[in-house]
């Protein structure tokens, strides 16, 4: 019978293929490789290429940095201990509070209602939200009531509602700084409370400050962690479109080269007064050419993928496409079955809301306005590990480089978001 010439040669191949593979195996001619942990927060790869030289082996080992391992992103960890039994609420002792002006206020009055209602040992009514358009909405507007309740469980008891015999009552108003103290608490707010039962928090913002304070009590900076950095999720539908969003940008950026920049510009800040105040070399606000030449004089890629949170585009933002052409706003990324519940008027904080997640998870954050934005994106990011946090500046020399102009947040090590990271 005759044997097909390509058999022959398909079986002189698989033999010799086999020969090189024993060969390989018995001059350990692999290299192996080996990651791990230490506890100086660097990452070691041991790269061990064993090289044939009769009976001497050369180990070559190679030291890498966090930073070049995983992905932009530093790795943390947080050190808040979280209580593992409920707490006993008062079944006679509620407190109320709202949630106002935007997602970057809300952490704060989040974090300063869960830390009072823990100190009382009160149970804490699920807030409302007001926007800015005056309209009071419920909290599944914006957020996962199950993830908050869940996650606060240990710390307060969550309740939906105030029970039927105290609905019709009034309650107490306490004005309440933010970053409240324990010693705020106990003096003016706990005899109120132990006398009415009753309190709704008003939390003004005297400062917007959200740097470390001296050493406070363990159980009480855990409890403000757990409440600022793990109560507050969108919804399951809104966060989709957000990370819907934010894989859009990073696809694009990736195919280009570049990285995803996202920018906290609003332009309806530009001309008022407290924009022109210059602070050394740094102002309150940056307008678009001042964002666009700050980058370039960084030499960012101009192949980079630049988010804006602006709704429209507008004139005033042209400096930044021309020196990075792939910027986009909220209107150029959204889905276009979304448009409508998001982008339509009297949905700002929808808006706000897809801005702040998107500028948590870029691959580098920009503040081009000063503000309490800029200081909870910046923790959220601090947590997170995403530190490169840039703040434009006036001056920038021909031989700058980002770490430069690191946010003080970061460089200082001096965010309140510290406190909760070993």
């Amino acid at each position: 019978m005759a044997v097909d010439p390509r058999q022959l040669v398909a079986g002189f191949l698989t033999i010799s293929m086999f020969v090189m593979v024993g060969n390989m195996i018995k001059r350990d001619h692999f290299d192996t490789i080996e990651v791990s942990l230490s506890d100086s927060s660097r990452v070691q790869v041991n790269v061990i290429k064993v090289e044939e030289k009769k009976t001497t082996q050369v180990a070559k080992i190679s030291t890498i940095p966090v930073k070049t391992i995983v992905s932009n992103k530093e790795i943390v960890r947080q050190c808040w201990v979280k209580p593992l039994q409920k707490p006993v609420a008062s079944t006679e002792g509620f407190v109320t509070f709202s949630l106002t002006t935007g997602p970057e206020f809300h952490i704060s009055q989040v974090t300063d209602a869960v830390v009072i209602a823990s100190q009382l040992g009160a149970s804490l009514v699920l807030p409302t939200i007001r926007g800015n358009e005056g309209r009071k909405r419920n909290f599944q507007y914006i957020y996962d009531a199950q993830k908050f309740t869940t996650s606060l469980d240990g710390i307060v008891k969550v309740i939906q509602e105030l029970p039927q015999e105290y609905a019709s009552k009034k309650p107490t108003i306490i004005r309440v700084p933010n970053r409240v103290t324990k010693e705020f608490i106990s003096k003016t707010i706990e005899p109120i409370f132990e006398a009415k039962k009753f309190v709704h928090l008003s939390i003004v913002f005297p400062s917007i400050t959200l740097k470390k304070r001296d050493a406070q009590n363990g159980d009480f900076i855990g409890v403000a962690c757990q409440a600022m950095f793990q109560s507050l999720q969108l919804r399951s539908d809104l966060l989709e479109v957000a990370e819907t969003m934010i894989e859009k940008l990073k696809v694009l950026s990736i195919e280009n080269g570049g990285q995803l920049v996202a920018i906290d510009f609003r332009s309806d800040m530009l001309n008022k007064k407290s924009c022109m105040v210059v602070r050394g070399r740094r102002k309150s606000c940056y307008n678009a050419s001042e964002v666009a030449e700050f980058l370039k004089k960084l030499r960012f890629n101009a192949n980079s993928v630049v988010y804006l949170t602006e709704t429209w585009w507008h004139g005033e933002l042209n400096p930044l496409k021309e020196a990075f052409p792939r910027t986009y706003t909220k209107d150029d990324i959204i889905p276009a079955e979304k448009k409508r519940q998001f982008l339509q008027v009297g949905n700002r904080d929808l808006q706000k809301a897809l801005d702040f997640h998107i500028c948590s998870n870029s691959d580098t954050f920009v503040p081009a306005i000063s503000g309490l934005f800029y200081g909870n994106i910046a923790g959220r990011r601090i947590i997170s590990g995403r530190t490169q946090i840039l703040v434009p500046s006036q001056v920038v020399g021909s031989s700058a480089a980002p770490s430069d102009f690191m946010s003080a947040y970061v460089s200082k090590k001096s965010h309140l978001a510290y406190s909760c990271l070993c």
